[in-house]
This record gives structure tokens, sequence and C-alpha cells, in this order.
């Protein structure tokens, strides 16, 4: 349960905070919420203090029916961050949502640990070649088809027999390229409706048996909030819910918006797993 994030290493026996930091204009939540490097800054400064164990950048909106940008683009609105973030705090392990081995590339270049890719390698055949040469830790999560397309294919035989078998087979061609330190997300959200992304929580002990680290993205996602009739800006203790079911079933990351109460909710049920 250790990975090696470039001779860092994060022990995830106790469950860490991946903290969300959105540079997209279009995400569904905190889209364009960071204007400037500034606004951003002072935001990963905010969930450093709050106990975020690691930041996950993003500058590519997934959210579903999400257009698709260039990759200059998506570049143009991570570097220069992601520059600044490595100067102001040095020791930050980070991570870098995209699922283009360019971007991955440039990032880990530029000094990211990282790379959660939201197509596990099916979206840019070259990834896995390059997380296998960088040698850093590889967050693989469960999706069909693009942002663009994804909410049309959610039909599955059996959900949780096929995410299982989606994840053994990217692992196992990961690991033939001699890609050690795998983390798997089950997807949320992603070619998925509201009863499956339930159904997949209840079960989600049942991914355990992969033997890899599991990774939960539930903020305030629209399995919450429709669920409850409110706005996703609503959702907070919604979510905090779903990150105790999460950690109960097995999830080693928390990767939310809201740093503090998922650090909250991981020391309440440490002091569950003690008595």
């Amino acid at each position: 349960m250790t990975i090696n994030c470039k001779g860092q290493l994060l022990d995830l026996s106790l469950p860490k905070v991946m903290g969300v930091l959105n540079l997209t204009p279009d995400s569904f939540y905190d889209g364009g919420k960071f204007k400037n490097e500034k606004e951003a800054l002072l935001q990963v400064e905010k969930n450093i203090q709050d106990g975020m164990d690691i930041l996950d950048i993003g500058a590519y909106s997934s959210r579903p029916g999400a257009d698709d940008i260039s990759e200059n683009e998506e570049l143009q609105r991570l570097s220069s961050v992601l520059k600044q973030v490595k100067t102001e705090f040095p020791n930050l392990i980070i991570s870098i949502d995209t699922f283009r081995s360019k971007v991955a590339k440039e990032s880990l270049d530029q000094g990211a640990h990282i790379i959660n890719d939201i197509s596990a390698g099916n979206l840019d055949n070259k990834m896995l070649d390059l997380i296998a040469e960088y040698q850093v830790p590889y967050i693989m999560m469960h999706m069909r088809g693009t942002p663009k397309t994804m909410k049309e294919l959610t039909d599955y035989n059996d959900l949780v027999k096929d995410v299982v078998f989606y994840f053994s087979e990217r692992i196992a061609e990961a690991r033939k390229k001699g890609i050690n330190d795998l983390i798997i997300d089950p997807g949320f959200g992603f070619a998925k409706n509201i009863t499956q992304n339930f159904k997949l929580l209840n079960h989600l002990e049942v991914l355990k048996n992969i033997d890899v680290p599991i990774l939960t993205g539930l903020s305030r996602k629209s399995m919450i909030y429709k669920s409850l009739l409110i706005e996703a800006d609503q959702a907070l203790n919604g979510t905090t819910a779903l990150n105790m079911a999460a950690l109960m079933n097995g999830s080693s990351i928390l990767r939310v918006h809201d740093v503090l109460e998922a650090k909250q909710c991981i020391i309440l049920y440490q002091k569950l797993k003690e008595n």
C-alpha cells in the first residue's frame, strides 16, 4: 500500500485526501472559479492547511457532454500554474488529470509526480509506454467512450463484474509494460447512471480483490445532488456521507473539492477502526 512518487513514499494504509484544482471554465462544480494564478495558489495553500496529501490539477473538463479542447489549450491552461505550484510548494505531491501522453510528459518534466487518466490508456496508446518510461504512479479510471459520449454507454451485463474485468485487463497490460505503482478509480458518474453509481459504491469491496489501492471521486457529483433534489453547491453533506461509505468499503484515496471535511471523515473512520 506504499507508492513511490519520485522518491517520496506515500503510505496508503492510512487513507489520503486528494484535493482537486480545476483550471477549466466549464467543470460541473468549480468551473471558472480560479481565474488567475494567484487565486489558484491561494486555493492550493488553503487545501494544504486543511490537510491535503495530494493535489490533482486538471485542465480538461471531463464532465458529461464536455466539449473537446486541443492538447495545446490544455497545456496552456496547465503549465504556468504547475510551475508556480512547484515553486511555492516544492514538497507537495502533484497529480495531473489528463488522458494525453503529451500533456502527461510535459507535466512530469515540470515536476509532477502522478498521472491520473480517466481512460486508463484507452484514449492515447502512447500513455502506458510513457508511464513505464517515467515509472510514476498511474491512476486508471473506468470509463466507456469519451466525456462527450459516455452518458449513452450505460448498458452492462453485470456492472460490478464488468468493471472488475476492465481493470484486470488494463492492469495486465500495464504490468506487461513494467508499470509498478497502480491505483484504480471506479469512475463514479462516468458511463454510469445514478442507480449504477450507488450499486458500484455498495460493492466497492469487490475491487479490493484486484489488490491495488482504490481512489474514489464522489465529491459533489450528480448522484448526490440529484438524489437529494439540490444543487452541486449544496452537496457537501451528501459527499461526506458517501465518502465514509467509500472508506468503509475499502477506498484508500478520497478525491474531493472540500479537503477539510474529507480529512475529518478519515479521522472519524480511523476512530471506528480502532474500536
